[in-house]
């Protein structure tokens, strides 16, 4: 008797967990699964030690880069267009005969035609044309650079958009410069550990940048035509000595 009693007793806790599970079911059924998640925290207890190091190689350029041009302007797409290319196919064969390779040393870098406009009746109405281009020329005989200038504009080009001076090998140079930069940080970081009583661990990050400046302009000037050759012929144009740095950064992890 005293056991049917008990049984009695369990009978309502047994049908709400009965409920409780068909409940669970046909809620899955409808809303979907119900999501459990389990949040744990994890503490990195390691300590971060960075330091920076500057690695500097001075480097004296080894190849120039000149950019002229032309400019004209018509009553027609097609005037304009015949004028630029009449003449930078004159400075083309300027250059050719300074030694400068056409398909490996030149290149067109714009080319462009664009309608003048007159607004003076109110209205918009095209006067003529106005056409562009501009050539690179690579020179890798720096002390030919005012030659090179020289000879374009006695040729026609009337733009001498900029010179610029860089190193065939860069790649060399800069993992010169790195190098430099890593050892420096390096031994800055050593000295640190040494000075504050702790033992550096491994390198966890590495990062670094570049000044990544060896071209530097010398010459930049725009100039009308006909009336700037003479000075042209007379300017100096030197490269100088660039300096390529490497800036590194090395985390360490404290042991």
């Amino acid at each position: 008797m005293k056991l049917m009693k008990q049984v009695k007793m369990l009978v309502p806790y047994f049908i709400a967990v009965v409920f409780f599970f068909v409940g669970l079911f046909v809620y899955t059924r409808v809303a979907g699964p119900v999501a459990l998640s389990v949040n744990s925290n994890v503490t990195n207890q390691s300590d971060i030690f960075t330091v920076s190091g500057e690695g500097k190689v001075e480097v004296k350029p080894e190849v120039a880069y000149v950019r002229v041009g032309m400019e004209s302007n018509g009553s027609s797409v097609n005037q304009v267009q015949t004028e630029i290319d009449r003449v930078m196919e004159r400075v083309i064969g300027s250059l050719e005969g300074l030694g400068i390779d056409r398909e490996k040393e030149m290149e067109t870098v714009s080319y462009s035609i664009n309608p003048m406009f007159d607004w003076s009746s109110g209205r918009q109405r095209i006067t003529g044309y106005s056409a562009s281009t501009q050539l690179e020329i690579k020179v890798r005989e720096i002390d030919r650079v005012n030659e090179v200038v020289d000879a374009a504009v006695e040729t026609g080009a009337n733009q001498v958009e900029g010179v610029s001076f860089d190193v065939e090998d860069r790649e060399k140079i800069e993992e010169e410069a790195r190098k430099e930069a890593v050892e420096q940080a390096k031994r800055k970081a050593e000295a640190a550990a040494k000075a504050a009583g702790f033992r550096l661990g491994r390198i966890v990050n590495y990062s670094e940048s570049s000044n990544g400046v060896v071209p530097q302009p010398m010459y930049d000037r725009a100039m009308a035509a006909g009336e700037a050759a003479p000075e042209l012929s007379s300017a100096k144009i030197q490269p100088g000595v660039e300096e390529i740095e490497i800036v590194v950064s090395l985390s360490y992890q404290i042991e």
